[in-house]
Parts: structure tokens; C-alpha cells; sequence
């Protein structure tokens, strides 16, 4: 299955996420996809002041998503719920 980390370049919140998502999802099966939502005016008028944000398509096409602030159990126990 397929996470999306969305963020932007220059953003230090999104950096450390990354770091995290990156350890963690695949030794849990996923795989990891960096979504830069500044290519995006969507994404930036819906993600714009609360980056980053991990989220998963799920089999009904809606998204499920766990926004920053997340710790490494917290990060965990979502991608479980998956």
C-alpha cells in the first residue's frame, strides 16, 4: 500500500516527518511517495498552514490522514489501522 507525505521544499517540520515516515512505513509494508503541494493550488489552499500531513487512499477513493504533530507510535498504530 501507498502513503503519501505531503509537504514542501524548505519546510523543517516536513523534513523531520520524512525522516520518520521514510524508517518506519516500509519495514511496516508501505511504500513512501513525497507530494510537494507547492505543484499544487488545491493541495495549498487545503494543506497549506497544516504540512505535514501523511495520508492513504483507501479502497472507497476517500483519504485517511494523520496531520503533524505525530510521534513514532502514534505514526505506528495509524499505519496498523490501515
Amino acid at each position: 500500500m501507498l502513503v503519501q507525505l505531503l509537504g514542501t521544499s524548505g519546510c523543517h517540520l516536513c523534513d523531520v516527518a520524512e525522516r520518520l515516515v521514510r524508517r518506519i512505513a516500509p519495514s511496516l509494508g508501505f511504500a513512501v511517495e513525497l507530494v510537494d503541494i507547492a505543484n499544487d493550488s488545491a493541495l495549498i489552499e487545503q494543506y497549506g498552514m497544516s504540512i505535514p500531513v501523511v495520508r492513504a487512499e483507501l479502497k472507497d477513493q476517500s483519504f485517511k490522514e494523520l496531520g503533524w504533530p505525530f510521534q513514532e507510535e502514534e505514526l505506528i498504530e495509524w499505519l496498523q489501522s490501515l
